[in-house]
């Protein structure tokens, strides 16, 4: 059987494949549709969930856009990567927002930085800056002082630009409208914490029936990525925990395993058990706010108080260790921050012993409750086709039957060496996103118990320069966080500071997602919808 990139290659003559660090095919931008229509298609290896989609400004006058691929049915990978063609509208590159959903919002995201224009795309507005915004943040030579602190309100954006490219080589141009001028428009947001950070919806209604939504992102947009470029790589780490701060371990895991693998930095056996229990304890204390918040969101207060009071045992076993609550800056290049402390050991078993025997109370008060059973079965419907087009990972896709677990499917860190379930429902509603989260505790419970009492000894860091280079290169790395696939793409110039560095958002799908699962449903009970699905918005807005 012919591997991914030779079928490629076949459909495509011109495609070249580049192996510095991740193997990537770079493919012309006209046969770019084409070849991922192919690929979408392919009967013995669809790849059929886009991971991710990244702008780059290569320096010389090139922008490209790599596109990271996956098949749901092997687990097998690939990377594209395409340069725009230049015109008089700038950059261009063929929209594949019909093969995947996902692209929708993610190549608004290489417009709004870079500017990049994708023809096809019926929605090319920006995505987290304002619309008067002037120039293209990411591009190398953005000038800083161009955006003066605008204090003014944004005016809603209700129109938006289509290009297409004809036949004859040439650009056509229309207009699409968002929201009609009789539509009922209501602003949900941006107050948190119902809507779980600053998040805005614009939701059109028909009596009180959600029509559309189109989410309003960028509120809390700090450019971390752009950041980035100017840092080292030991200055880059403490961003991750600012992103989905209920992941901080995982996401920071992440960064450190794809500088490690560039670098050739083998890690020991001690640091590979201490980061596993970390991740799983950082699992359960986000799915137990996930609980409380949940519950609150409906109107439920007794219960929300159990959720943190199991996560508040957590949250001292982390402090004792790492010094931190929320942001943990644990996790260093070539190990961690510290060694464990005296009692975590200890610490952790006497609380793993005691999640098991006291779950059984969120099921009592909540998940029994006629309420609940009423407000989540059957609500926000999201069918296992459209969370991989949308991308949707985590907990949210895998309630629609989609097993979609980095941990299983794609091993690092100590996960293919311990038992574990994937927990998947196949219903894709409300309740089977609730219920996925609850059972994940228990298993994040059972992994733990495997690695507690069997730490190595030996060093918990290795020596690492105070100033790293890596290798030119493009290099990844992804882990799975508390809300679904947390991935970091870096492209390397032999510097000591990235060239690109960018982070898959694990909740910029699942916002982008509201629409499907909302449509046809109440707006009572669109925000316990958004709750099951879980996102945090500075994951979202970088």
């Amino acid at each position: 059987m012919m591997t991914t990139e030779e079928k490629i290659k076949e459909w495509c003559p011109q495609a070249e494949t580049e192996t510095a660090g991740e193997t990537v095919v770079r493919v012309p931008a006209d046969k770019l549709e084409d070849v991922c229509r192919r690929l979408h298609d392919d009967a013995d290896e669809p790849m059929d969930y886009m991971r991710d989609l990244v702008g780059v400004d290569q320096g010389d006058g090139r922008y490209s856009v790599y596109y990271q691929l996956e098949s749901t049915r092997t687990h097998g990978r690939v990377m594209l990567c395409s340069d725009a063609a230049t015109g008089e509208e700038g950059p261009l590159l063929p929209s594949v927002c019909q093969v995947w959903k996902t692209a929708e919002i993610k190549e608004r995201e290489a417009y709004d930085f870079f500017g990049i224009r994708f023809t096809g795309h019926p929605d090319m507005r920006r995505l987290f800056l304002r619309e008067d915004w002037k120039g293209y943040p990411l591009r190398k030579d953005y000038d800083m002082d161009s955006n003066p602190l605008n204090m003014e309100n944004e005016v809603n954006a209700d129109v938006t630009e289509e290009f297409r490219l004809l036949p004859d080589g040439t650009l056509e141009r229309r207009e699409n409208v968002v929201f009609n001028p009789d539509d009922f428009v209501v602003n949900i947001g941006p107050q948190h914490p119902s809507t779980h950070g600053a998040l805005r919806m614009r939701t059109s209604l028909e009596g009180e029936t959600v029509k559309h939504i189109d989410p309003v992102l960028g509120y809390i947009h700090r450019g971390i990525e752009k950041l980035s470029e100017s840092l080292t790589y030991p200055q880059t780490l403490a961003f991750t925990d600012r992103l989905d701060y209920l992941s901080a371990h995982q996401n920071r895991h992440a960064l450190c395993m794809c500088i490690e693998r560039a670098a050739g930095i083998e890690v020991t056996d001690r640091v590979q058990y201490i980061r596993t229990i970390m991740d799983e304890l950082q699992r359960i204390a986000s799915h137990l706010l996930f609980y409380s918040c949940l519950v609150m969101d409906m109107g439920a207060l007794t219960p929300f108080f159990y959720g943190f009071r199991e996560r508040e045992m957590i949250l001292d076993i982390f402090e004792e260790t790492t010094g931190g609550r929320l942001i943990q800056n644990y996790n260093m290049i070539g190990g961690v921050q510290a060694d464990i402390h005296p009692t975590f050991v200890q610490k952790v078993k006497e609380f793993t012993k005691h999640m098991r025997e006291i779950i059984h109370e969120y099921h009592d008060i909540f998940t029994g409750s006629v309420i609940a059973r009423n407000r989540l079965k059957q609500m926000g419907l999201l069918s296992r086709e459209d969370a991989i087009s949308l991308g949707a990972t985590g907990g949210t896709g895998r309630a629609s039957g989609w097993a979609n677990d980095v941990r299983k499917h794609h091993p690092y860190g100590l996960y293919d060496k311990v038992d574990f379930k994937e927990i998947v429902y196949t219903h894709g509603d409300s309740w089977d996103r609730y219920m996925v989260r609850m059972d994940e505790i228990l298993e994040s419970c059972a992994i733990i118990d495997q690695l507690i009492d069997n730490i190595p000894a030996g060093d918990f860091r290795v020596k690492v320069k105070p100033i790293l280079k890596l290798p030119e290169g493009v290099f990844t790395a992804s882990v799975e966080s508390s809300r679904g696939e947390f991935g970091v793409f870096l492209v390397s110039r032999g510097d000591k500071s990235p060239y690109r560095l960018h982070f898959r958002s694990t909740g910029l799908p699942l916002v982008h997602a509201m629409d499907t699962v909302c449509r046809g449903n109440k707006i009572a009970d669109l925000i316990a919808i958004g709750g099951t699905l879980d996102f945090v918005i500075p994951d979202i807005d970088r």
